[in-house]
């Protein structure tokens, strides 16, 4: 293997640069990114970026040090054995990295709506939200609670817009969701649950019932969609992203994925996941690379993520399909936890509202797949690893 190309200039892009030369490949990489900004980081655009405690989140790495060639401004368009097709000509390959991650969904309508994708995106909005404007989030997502969160603090007029009957609904369900919602009234916030967005209209939202929500800025933020529509025709299996095995190798030989757009499969929970989150980026880099240059190795982590949301730190390991929640502590209190449990008793997700500790715990535990007393875990003074039963 002499040329590996590395699609998408991201961070998960950029680790898995790194990665390739750490497990000693000396051919020619090239990285190509659509943007024209040098690789940064996602996660501080909609919270210190926004706020306007950062103005850049460059990834620190040296990729002329490493003998990287990157190609900003540049986009794939299509794919064919041994080619990358782009803007700027064609690409032959021996190796290829796929990490174009994903794009925002918009809604309907003439009127701007905002999406945070882009670094470029979070610095308008922050300039936007210093004029203390009527701001329209639509969506109380992740994304959507961090954007609420930065423009309240901003000054800023803020209606929230959920299809669903709580917010982060999608990723945790309406029961869960629920026990945030009391945080919007307390943040200023006015929250309208089960409320559908018809268009997107100058002036602010038309609603599905024809009522109005009027404002001066729309962000949208209602998720994303896998960027791999220069895939299609390619002969490389697409199902809600790209299609990997355990070690992130795609249907086509010598080709692999990572970062939003892989959907990968996990040995752990017996399902294939996509994961749209930072650690994902960081962590499959490093197999995907492996792999590549046919190292046995296999991508099999506990996922997680942390928002940053009126005042609290909210972070979630594992995955929680169809088990069973138990509380950990009170959710109309200040610290709590929410774990689910197997059919035996093992951990196999947790949630935690400003108990840091436990999270760090839990994700091991998870990992580890130790039974519980139930009893003892449903006691927050008891710390968590002291809950397992031996």
């Amino acid at each position: 293997m002499n040329d590996v190309v590395v699609v998408g200039a991201g961070l998960a892009g950029v680790r898995s640069a790194e990665a390739l030369r750490a497990h000693g490949f000396d051919g020619r990489i090239t990285l190509i990114g659509e943007e024209r900004h040098r690789p940064y980081d996602r996660p501080p655009l909609s919270k210190a970026v926004l706020s306007g405690e950062l103005d850049s989140t460059y990834v620190d790495s040296d990729l002329a040090a490493m003998k990287v060639t990157l190609r900003s401004g540049v986009a794939a368009k299509g794919l064919r054995e041994g080619v990358v097709e782009t803007t700027e000509g064609e690409l032959p390959y021996d190796g290829l990295v796929i990490a174009t991650g994903a794009t925002p969904i918009r809604l309907r309508g003439e009127g701007r709506q905002h999406v945070l994708r882009t670094i470029d995106d979070a610095l308008e909005l922050r300039t936007q939200f210093t004029r203390a404007p009527r701001v329209a989030v639509v969506g109380a997502g992740w994304i959507g609670a961090e954007v609420a969160t930065a423009a309240r603090k901003a000054g800023c007029a803020v209606t929230v817009v959920e299809a669903a009957g709580a917010p982060l609904s999608a990723a945790l369900g309406d029961d869960v969701g629920a026990y945030t919602v009391p945080w919007y009234e307390q943040a200023g916030i006015e929250l309208r649950l089960s409320t559908l967005v018809a268009t997107v209209d100058h002036g602010g939202l038309t609603l599905a019932g024809g009522s109005t929500v009027e404002a001066d800025v729309v962000v949208t933020g209602i998720g994303v969609r896998p960027s791999v529509g220069w895939l299609a025709g390619s002969g490389i299996e697409l199902d809600n992203g790209v299609v990997t095995d355990g070690h992130l190798r795609t249907s086509l030989p010598g080709v692999v994925a990572v970062g939003d757009c892989a959907a990968w499969w996990s040995r752990r929970f017996s399902r294939r996941l996509r994961v749209e989150h930072w650690d994902t980026a960081l962590g499959a880099p490093d197999v995907a690379a492996a792999s590549l240059l046919g190292e046995p190795t296999v991508y099999d982590p506990v996922p997680y993520f942390w928002s940053e949301q009126f005042g609290r730190m909210v972070q979630y390991a594992g995955h929680h399909e169809g088990a069973r929640r138990v509380h950990r502590g009170d959710p109309a209190g200040a610290k709590w936890a929410i774990c689910w449990l197997t059919p035996d008793d093992r951990l196999t997700a947790i949630l935690t509202v400003d108990r840091p500790r436990d999270l760090v715990q839990g994700r091991r535990l998870v990992e580890s797949g130790q039974r519980f007393d139930v009893q003892r875990l449903v006691d927050p003074a008891i710390t968590l690893r002291d809950c397992t039963v031996a």
